[in-house]
């Protein structure tokens, strides 16, 4: 009862917190600071708790009742250089600071099945400007959070192989803000509208772990699609309004959120040494657009036809003593982004990062640290037909730039 309450209580802050940063696409992937320090690579090893997020059917080598929670925190930066009929303009992304909360517990109920319990996000991002740069019409704000529940249950086969089942509940709110001007109005100036939505959706996910002997292991987690209908207000604000020419009114829209599978390859060639090499699969290919209908007859129509993405990693863990570790890894993620229509929401083209990490044990204590940079590829916009870039009358093209992103988690673990 005791471990339960304790995970009662981080559950309730991480459903509280919901995570943004700017990654591949909009897919996360630092779900707890060993997996970061590691690049992820948890898959193949998936031995403590936070295997419920990267791979549940390791818990089956977990004893007893084990539970960790911790917080990350992400601050992504970025430029845009726009060409415009005024020259070169450049905007640098507001600085900010996203938390991504996490926390899990795991319950071994007798010699071959555990229950698991996650909460953590999938995806999120997060970019504002100021109101009034250049790429104002297509926005100036944007915050997308998630929040995934997932329940889960790990069947030990026998002593190589494990399985595991989990249903994911998933929660999305997305603000987004931009400027527009009326057509034939264009003497009013700006105005403003404000779109906030928020919707549910459910999936599954599913774990296979392989301890093929005391040296080698191999997992396989695959996460399904998450269909969101999501439901809000848009608001306006401006001359339109004052006049009444312009209402607030209810919006609604559909999100399809892909699924993705995972593939782990874990070496240990000595009890305090281990390797692993794996890769992911993220089928970024269903998300074809994000539309935002309201009920006043306007609409906001964003074609992405995103590409299939890769994200290949290998790390490290060491333990010099047998109390501490020390983690590095290493990790490439493909373009997903299709340029043709590419707007200043998700300003990233592939992306490569380095990630450390170290963590200590005291008798049934962990905690666990870690920093990741990432390096994040420019974005050209000189042939793109996102809404009020090109056809704004004034920007002929561009490219993000100097895009970059730090990450440092911080996870704390215990053994009832």
């Amino acid at each position: 009862m005791k471990a339960l309450r304790v995970v009662g209580l981080w559950v309730v802050l991480v459903l509280g917190m919901a995570s943004s940063a700017m990654a591949e696409g909009f897919a996360l992937t630092e779900w707890s600071a060993r997996g970061l320090g590691l690049a992820s690579g948890m898959v193949g090893r998936a031995d403590d708790v936070s295997a419920i997020a990267y791979n549940a059917a390791g818990i089956t080598q977990l004893p007893g009742v084990q539970v960790m929670g911790g917080m990350g925190l992400i601050a992504p930066m970025g430029t845009l250089s726009l060409d415009t009929t005024y020259g070169k303009q450049e905007t640098t992304t507001k600085p900010a600071v996203w938390a991504a909360p996490h926390a899990y517990a795991s319950w071994q109920l007798n010699d071959s099945l555990w229950l698991g319990l996650g909460v953590f996000s999938r995806f999120g991002l997060g970019n504002s400007y100021d109101q009034n740069w250049t790429g104002r019409y297509n926005l100036y704000s944007v915050n997308l959070q998630t929040v995934s529940a997932v329940p889960t249950l790990a069947w030990k086969i026998n002593d190589m192989f494990s399985v595991s089942a989990g249903l994911e509940i998933m929660n999305v709110n997305l603000t987004t803000e931009q400027k527009f001007m009326h057509p034939q109005l264009a003497f009013l100036g700006d105005h403003d509208v404000e779109v906030q939505a928020s919707g549910w959706g459910v999936g599954g996910h599913f774990g296979l772990h392989a301890r093929l002997n005391d040296e080698w292991s191999i997992g396989l987690a695959y996460k399904t699609q998450v269909t969101v209908n999501a439901y809000g207000d848009a608001k306006y604000e401006g001359k339109l309004k004052d006049k009444g020419m312009m209402n607030d009114c209810s919006a609604h829209g559909t999100v399809q959120l892909p699924d993705s599978l995972a593939l782990g390859v874990a070496y240990k060639p000595l009890d305090n040494l281990s390797f692993e090499v794996g890769a992911v699969w993220t089928r970024w290919s269903t998300y074809n657009s994000l539309n935002i209908y309201m009920d006043n007859g306007n609409q906001s129509i964003s074609h992405k036809n995103w590409n299939d993405g890769w994200n290949f990693n290998a790390s490290v863990e060491y333990k010099p003593l047998d109390w501490w570790s020390l983690r590095a890894g290493f990790w490439y993620e493909t373009p997903v982004i299709n340029e043709d229509h590419s707007d200043f929401m998700v300003p990233s083209n592939g992306r490569t990062a380095l990630t450390l990490g170290t963590g200590v044990e005291w008798n049934d204590f962990t905690i666990d640290f870690a920093y990741c940079h990432m390096w994040i590829n420019p974005t050209s916009y000189d042939s793109t037909d996102g809404h009020g870039i090109l056809d704004s009358g004034f920007i002929s093209g561009g490219n993000s730039k100097d895009t970059v992103a730090n990450i440092y988690m911080l996870s704390f673990g215990y053994k009832f």
